[in-house]
């Protein structure tokens, strides 16, 4: 399985985006709640998962949409389950620390 990967960069902070490669140019709405996973954000490199999960372990600061990237992450204690929110279905889940 592979992944988008993107990262952003301002003011000195690094964000890592990183959606499932089948989610990039969809839009999910569920009453007023809405995600976009769009080229310009998620839109990086297409890369193995493996490679993502190497980056989102040293990474302070990640969005990540997907069933394949999320679950990854939890079952590599890079965030609780508890910490994941749905839209429509579609995992995602943020980190910030600060």
């Amino acid at each position: 399985m592979k992944v988008y990967i993107k990262i952003h960069k301002r003011n000195g902070i690094e964000t890592v985006a990183v959606c499932d490669e089948i989610l990039l140019d969809k839009v999910f709405k569920e009453g007023n709640l809405r995600i976009e996973v769009s080229r310009q954000f998620f839109g990086g490199e297409l890369i193995k998962m493996e490679d993502a999960i190497k980056i989102l372990k040293s990474s302070s600061y990640f969005n990540i949409v997907g069933k394949a990237i999320v679950n990854k992450a939890i079952n590599n204690k890079i965030l609780p389950k508890e910490g994941v929110r749905e839209i429509s279905g579609i995992p995602m889940a943020l980190k910030m620390i600060f």
